[in-house]
């Protein structure tokens, strides 16, 4: 029988998304580059893949039954969207615990996609971070709920188990696996999920993880930060130690510049953790082999940043005048 040229419902299209290569980005370098453009799943991130996952093992062994379980899960943005559109297909109810840092535009297509958001407006008093208050209110609303359940993307095998497709789709697109790539990583969910399938078939892949300053996955020292989508104020429960080859860590300035480029150079509108793989790349490129085939996992679209990342007061109040940093650079490719 003739398999079908269209997808069962919205959420077989998650995943398969494009690879595509960046020409003008590292044009004088000796290497080639390729981004994997995550954006393009449904739910407009990576975090669809991890989503999918965990709600359906959960549905698998009668953890969420459709109609009566109400799944809790503590988000900034797009893995909160990501379950809320996976909920609302298999007609689940979710409630997603926010915090004051979330962005507007995430809350309102989650409560669109018909979640409940709920926020809390308290740091922990030991790091000053929301994400244990929010863990811990997940936790409380999971055990107090009539069917509540939390996937815990911290702690859940499903979530770096999806990225087993995303490293075999690079793989598969290239035709053999590429000899650097550079992912963010937040709950570590993409960067175990690809080191492991790297492991597993035994691929020569240098594996480059970007983090943020002031991130504690890998043991640095915390500090608030203002752009979304990778680190974390407490170390994951999925890291491991020997995952990444390589730790970059990446301002938020860093990461603004990043996308600024993105956008000049390759007219690819992502979001932050995109623009630190960017910056990561640039920090690195001096050690790259010629003749190297990189890839960068670019998570997300750059629309749901247009208020700070993409907004030039925004950026100005916070960094001061740092155009210069990206302009430069596209007005050189641009005259060429």
């Amino acid at each position: 029988m003739k398999t079908p040229a269209f997808a069962r419902g919205t959420i077989d299209t998650v995943g398969l998304t494009p690879l595509v290569e960046l020409t003008r980005l590292e044009e004088s370098s000796s290497f080639r580059v390729f981004a994997k453009l995550e954006g393009h799943n449904p739910g407009g991130s990576i975090k669809d893949r991890s989503a999918l996952a965990m709600v359906r093992h959960g549905i698998d062994t009668g953890r969420i039954v459709p109609g009566r379980s109400v799944v809790v899960e503590s988000s900034s943005g797009n893995l909160g969207i990501g379950l809320a559109q996976v909920c609302a297909y298999y007609g689940v109810r979710f409630v997603c615990v926010a915090d004051p840092r979330t962005n507007a535009q995430n809350i309102a297509i989650m409560r669109a996609l018909g979640a409940e958001v709920e926020i809390v407006t308290r740091t922990d008093p030991a790091t000053g971070a929301y994400l244990p208050v929010r863990v811990a209110r997940v936790r409380e609303l999971a055990a107090t709920l009539p069917g509540g359940y939390c996937p815990d993307q911290y702690s859940n095998p499903f979530n770096p188990r999806a990225h087993h497709a995303t490293m075999r789709e690079i793989v598969e697109a290239l035709q053999g696996p590429p000899d650097v790539l550079l992912c963010a990583t937040g709950s570590c969910g993409t960067l175990r999920g690809c080191a492991e399938y790297i492991r597993e078939h035994d691929l020569d892949v240098r594996v480059v993880a970007v983090d943020a300053v002031g991130s504690a996955i890998f043991g640095t020292p915390t500090r608030p930060r203002l752009v979304p989508g990778h680190g974390a104020a407490v170390r994951p429960a999925l890291y491991r130690d020997g995952l990444a080859d390589e730790v970059v860590h990446v301002d938020d300035a860093e990461c603004v510049v990043g996308c600024r480029r993105l956008v000049g150079l390759e007219a690819i509108l992502a979001g932050g953790s995109s623009g630190a793989v960017v910056s990561a790349l640039e920090r690195i490129r001096e050690r790259i082999a010629p003749g190297s085939t990189c890839v960068l996992i670019f998570p997300d679209r750059g629309e749901r940043y247009l208020d700070t990342i993409f907004d030039d007061d925004w950026v100005a109040e916070r960094f001061g005048d740092i155009s210069h940093l990206w302009k430069q650079k596209a007005v050189e490719v641009s005259t060429c």
